[in-house]
């Protein structure tokens, strides 16, 4: 205790690296555990697909190996397909997740700000929300065509509602103490929402941004499994006339890998947009 006490200010500021070495340390090692678990899983997808084409548990066609799907793959995209329906499901999930995004948010400030427009749109939208979204491709075939607009048009909609929520709720809950001090200082009702309430808000939106962003992928592939010439979506159900098992695997795996990239896409921007966001456990307890 008295060592404690008696420590100097430099003594203190020379052990601040060791606790940052010691972060970046953790972070690596669930890097490494996070990579090691994919190695694992494929490893044993692998090991089970042998072993069920060695034993002949069941129609080994029915559960191809990894291998076999990477095979499919490269044969995907020595024919040119791969590249153009990647690209078609690609674009379609990227301007309906953004449209959506955009549509969430700006109608999230507008009912957080409006107790008019909370109390019209709300209702509305409480009778909306538990109706699958899926349940309204037929409805959006028949307003829109069998287009792209359509398809792009229900990834929106499947987008929209959470990020809407989260957005909501981070304006909400925002420290009453910062916009007290705000005013304190003088500042105009448009300064303390631009540069305050909505800064402070910012990462709920994009915790909805990434729920949403998986729900954007599911109404991507059920869109292009209805009317749809080329994606990944239409891969599947190609593959399911002619019972190709692995172009259904390929399709599953690159869209979980799509995902999983533009994830971490939104995961880095977070880190350079919010530096000041705190981990909570991880960051107080030191191992």
């Amino acid at each position: 205790m008295i060592d404690e006490i008696t420590k100097s200010p430099i003594q203190s500021v020379v052990n601040r690296p060791l606790t940052s070495a010691k972060r970046v340390n953790r972070k690596n090692y669930s890097k490494y555990v996070q990579a090691l678990s994919l190695v694992v899983f494929f490893l044993l997808w692998q090991l089970f697909s042998s072993m069920n084409a060695h034993f002949i548990w069941f129609n080994p066609q029915f559960f191809p190996s990894p291998m076999i799907v990477l095979h499919t793959t490269w044969g995907y995209l020595l024919d040119g397909m791969l590249i153009n329906a990647i690209g078609a499901s690609v674009t379609r999930v990227l301007l309906g997740f953004a449209f959506g995004s955009l549509v969430g948010v700006l109608l999230g400030i507008m009912m957080s700000q409006s107790r008019l427009s909370n109390d019209l749109i709300s209702p509305v939208l409480n009778m909306l929300g538990p109706i699958p979204v899926f349940a309204f491709l037929p409805i959006f075939m028949i307003w829109f065509g069998i287009s792209e607009f359509s398809k792009i048009m229900l990834i929106a909609y499947a987008t929209f509602l959470p990020v809407l929520t989260y957005t909501m709720d981070g304006i909400k809950n925002v420290n009453p103490t910062w916009i007290r001090s705000a005013m304190t200082l003088g500042a105009t009702r448009y300064q303390i929402f631009t540069r305050v309430i909505l800064r402070a808000a910012l990462p709920n939106v994009f915790v909805g941004m990434r729920i949403s962003l998986a729900l954007a992928f599911g109404a991507l592939i059920v869109a292009e499994m209805m009317g749809s010439s080329e994606g990944l979506g239409f891969i599947i159900v190609n593959a399911r006339n002619w019972f190709k098992l692995d172009d259904m695997f390929m399709s599953c795996m690159l869209i979980g890998l799509l995902y999983t990239l533009f994830n971490y896409i939104l995961l880095f921007l977070e880190s350079i947009l919010f530096r000041w966001k705190k981990d909570g456990i991880q960051s107080a307890v030191e191992r």
